[in-house]
């Protein structure tokens, strides 16, 4: 482990995106900063894997944004690697491949005249008498698409997701995800396409580095040390003491033993309901209970390299239909065709949504190759005799869950750090929010900010649905 001294100006827990443009904010600034990752290399569940000259990401990450603080890092960071790809995202459903974000015409005419007669009078109907309040992610959606399109394009793939019925999925995940997309938007934008991005779910091309997200992240944690900071991989957090309303010091444990670190401010992306436990003296049990409560759902990549030039046109694919338990598709060669070294080769990323400790998760990563070209090949998108290599990727607490309960239990915990001056979380497992990339960037420059002196409520992000979807500037305290 690199030499760590005994005082910092600035601890940051976690090396992802959140914690990495927080610590360059504030090195440029002259400041004193410690990043702590725990895993062996930095990104977080943005980093990329290179296996044999291939390159996989951790699911898909578009590089879009409105802020230009994002902007404006990335294009610093990577320059020329960073370039521009055309997005082709399809719904896999019922044997057919249908158009996403759903674009009514397609639908309609994939489906057959008695379901678009049935879809039609279902949206009627909603706007006649629509949910008077959406409380769920099946209210939203239906509001906004009629039941019969919600049954057919959006339930069965969001219950993949979250492993719970979407009438138990609170609203604010489908305000903070597609917010901006609603019938009249996507036949608005089937006439006249949306050239300025305006409504994120309907862009057709994204920025995106040469060699995967990682390839970002990587040259940011190297720019960090070149501006010097320090930062330290395989180290976790044992502790945080906290006295007089403040943190004072870090236990950190690494395969070489444990040091104790003290800062003048932290900064944490560790997912909160680690960072709660962490926290010395113990907190209360109303605000234990609350953190006990929260939960995060996990995923599995199925990587696989395919002796196939490419079979099929798409970015990503999302697999709706039941019949298969994949819940999505990355094919890597048309995010960048430099992750796949091989021009005979394809690499495919098959994704798998689960709970930590359920069957899916502890299943033989064999038996998961296997599941994966069975369902490749049942959808028609691969040959399991075209197979050349794969490995198993498990990444736990990906998705935190908005469930029922959540707004309540997550309250309970901010009340509770509001208290602690000089600790802000950042980041979607810090703040157990479904943030996107720029989004997790921006709350960590806003909190290195607030460090420097600005007021910043780091909450706002991706809370302000203007913001999220129209580009809107933050609102400060």
């Amino acid at each position: 482990m690199k030499r760590i001294d005994n005082h910092y100006g600035v601890v940051i827990i976690g090396a992802g995106p959140a914690g990495l443009a927080a610590g360059i904010k504030l090195v440029k600034a002259g400041k004193k900063v410690l990043i702590v990752e725990k895993e062996s290399h930095v990104g977080g569940i943005s980093k990329t894997i290179e296996y044999k000259g291939y390159r996989f990401d951790l699911g898909g990450h578009r590089f879009f944004t409105k802020s230009k603080e994002v902007n404006d890092l990335w294009n610093e960071t990577l320059g020329k690697d960073f370039i521009t790809r055309p997005r082709l995202s399809r719904i896999y459903y019922q044997n057919k491949f249908f158009a996403y974000p759903v674009k009514p015409l397609n639908a309609l005419k994939g489906l057959g005249l008695k379901e678009s007669i049935l879809i039609l009078a279902s949206y009627i109907k909603i706007k006649i008498f629509p949910y008077k309040k959406e409380n769920t992610l099946e209210e939203w959606v239906t509001n906004r698409f009629g039941k019969k399109l919600y049954n057919t394009f959006f339930k069965t793939y969001t219950e993949k997701l979250w492993g719970i019925p979407c009438n138990q999925i609170q609203a604010e995940w489908a305000a903070q995800r597609i917010k901006g997309l609603s019938m009249v938007s996507a036949l608005k934008n089937a006439i006249l396409p949306d050239k300025k991005g305006k409504i994120k779910t309907l862009i057709d091309k994204f920025n995106y580095p040469k060699l995967g997200p990682g390839m970002m992240y990587d040259k940011m944690a190297e720019n960090f040390i070149k501006m010097g900071g320090t930062l330290v991989t395989e180290v976790k957090i044992n502790s945080l003491d906290v006295k007089g309303g403040k943190v004072v010091d870090a236990s950190l444990k690494s395969k070489n033993g444990e040091v104790r670190v003290s800062a003048d401010f932290f900064i944490s992306s560790m997912p909160i309901t680690s960072l709660v436990k962490a926290l010395d003296p113990t907190v209360d049990a109303k605000t234990l209970k609350a953190a006990n409560k929260l939960t995060y759902r996990s995923f599995i990549t199925v990587s696989l390299i395919l002796n196939s030039k490419n079979p099929f046109p798409d970015t990503w694919i999302y697999v709706h239909s039941p019949e298969a338990k994949m819940g999505r598709i990355q094919n890597f060669k048309n995010w960048s065709p430099f992750m796949v070294p091989n021009k005979k080769h394809t690499a495919l990323g098959l994704e798998y949504f689960c709970t930590e400790g359920d069957e899916l998760w502890n299943a033989d990563d064999k038996d998961l190759i296997e599941l994966g070209l069975n369902e490749l090949e049942f959808i028609k998108l691969g040959k399991k005799k075209d197979f050349v290599d794969g490995f198993v990727t498990r990444v736990p607490k990906t998705y935190p869950v908005y469930d029922s309960a959540y707004p309540k239990n997550l309250k309970i915990i901010k009340e509770y750090l509001e208290n602690i001056e000089n600790l802000q979380p950042v980041g979607r497992y810090g703040m157990f929010k479904y943030n996107n990339m720029d989004h997790s960037i921006l709350a960590g420059i806003y909190a290195a900010e607030n460090i420097l002196g600005a007021n910043h409520n780091i909450w706002e992000v991706n809370a302000d649905q203007e913001y999220l979807e129209e580009g809107k500037s933050e609102k400060k305290k």
